[in-house]
Parts: C-alpha cells; sequence; structure tokens
C-alpha cells in the first residue's frame, strides 16, 4: 500500500506542476505577454503534459480505495480514460500538425483541424474537459468529508461544479477573453487545488503506512 501511495503522490505531483504551468501560461496569452507561436506551443505542451499522469494517480487512488468506495473510483478512472482519448488527440495534432503547416502558410489546408472557438477540435477539447469533470465528481465519493479527506472531496465537488461555466466558454455563440477569465477562472482553481489535494492525500497515506 505504500508504493501505490508513492507512484500516486508523484503522479498526482506531475499533473499538478502541468496544470499549474498552464494555468501561468494561459494568464500570460489573455494578458498579452506571449504571441502565436509561442503561446500555442507552450499552451499545448503543458496540456499533454496533463492527463498520462493524472489517469495514473486515479489508478492509484482506485487501487488504494476500501472495496465498498471502488466502484465510484472505477468509474472516476473510466472517465478519466476518455478525457485523456479527447485531449491527447487534440494538443498532438495541434502540435505536430497545425502548428507547423501554419508557419509554412499552409494554414488553409488544416483549417479544419484547427482548434478555433466553435470548430471540430474545440468541441473536442470542450469533451475533454467535460469527462475531466465527471471523474473528478466520481472520485470525490471516495472521500469522506473529514480532515485531508474533506478538502480532497471539496476540491473534487468544486471541479465538477465549475464545469457548466466551462460550457459557457467553450459553447456560448461569441467567444471572448473576457468570458474566458470570468468563466475560466475558477476552474484554474479548483483543477490546480485538486490535483494539489490529491498529492497531499497520497503524502498523509504514505506517512501513516
Amino acid at each position: 500500500m505504500k508504493d501505490i501511495s508513492k507512484f500516486g503522490q508523484y503522479c498526482a505531483l506531475a499533473a499538478t506542476i502541468a496544470t499549474a504551468g498552464y494555468d501561468v501560461v494561459q494568464l500570460m496569452q489573455v494578458a498579452g505577454l506571449l504571441k502565436y507561436p509561442a503561446d500555442a506551443i507552450v499552451i499545448y505542451g503543458f496540456s499533454l503534459l496533463i492527463p498520462v499522469p493524472f489517469i495514473l494517480a486515479v489508478l492509484a487512488l482506485h487501487y488504494s480505495a476500501p472495496q465498498e468506495k471502488k466502484i465510484w473510483t472505477h468509474a472516476a478512472l473510466l472517465f478519466s480514460v476518455v478525457y485523456a482519448t479527447y485531449v491527447l488527440l487534440n494538443y498532438v495534432v495541434q502540435l505536430t500538425t497545425v502548428i507547423p503547416m501554419s508557419l509554412q502558410g499552409r494554414g488553409e489546408e488544416i483549417r479544419v483541424l484547427d482548434q478555433t472557438p466553435h470548430s471540430l477540435f474545440w468541441d473536442v477539447d470542450a469533451l475533454g474537459y467535460i469527462f475531466l469533470a465527471l471523474a473528478t465528481l466520481f472520485a470525490s465519493f471516495r472521500f469522506s468529508g473529514r480532515g485531508l479527506e474533506g478538502w480532497v472531496k471539496g476540491f473534487f465537488l468544486a471541479n465538477a461544479l465549475v464545469t457548466p461555466l466551462i460550457c459557457i466558454v467553450y459553447f456560448y455563440p461569441t467567444f471572448s477573453y473576457t468570458l474566458l477569465l470570468l468563466f475560466g477562472t475558477p476552474w484554474i482553481i479548483t483543477a490546480t487545488g485538486s490535483m494539489l489535494m490529491l498529492v497531499l492525500f497520497f503524502r498523509r497515506r504514505r506517512a501513516l503506512a
């Protein structure tokens, strides 16, 4: 059990660092401190680093759960795999196809692949984060409402509850950075906080093992 907690802690830590990196770059982009293609490369790069360690952290959470709670962690694991499938597809396409071809002046050839508001891969990205929210929602039922577990549960539930705000950002007819800041900022807090709480949860389990 100690090895599982150690594994989970380091995977959750990797996901936390990647999520925090994404948050910083997103804010820098909105503030105009980063321009294309640097902003896109760094944002997609950090985003690409989140899903795999997150899946592995949820896997560790599943194996550390009491038998009667495994139904919730198993569901969370399934949703995290769906999340990862969507976003890994998207970010690999953006980094290896869209950005290089746009820099060659061939943007028209790959317009359908570009993640612009209300495009195909914009919706794919939205679906990814909806399933991430479902993963944290179901994972929250693994925790009690007391002490550190209460904090983990609270952040996981909060991350699920801000999903309607994220959906507004993605699906509102007109996208704007104002909308992104207004409705996306809560996600920065809940998503990064959820990853960090998971690190602390596994760290505590290691200490008590």
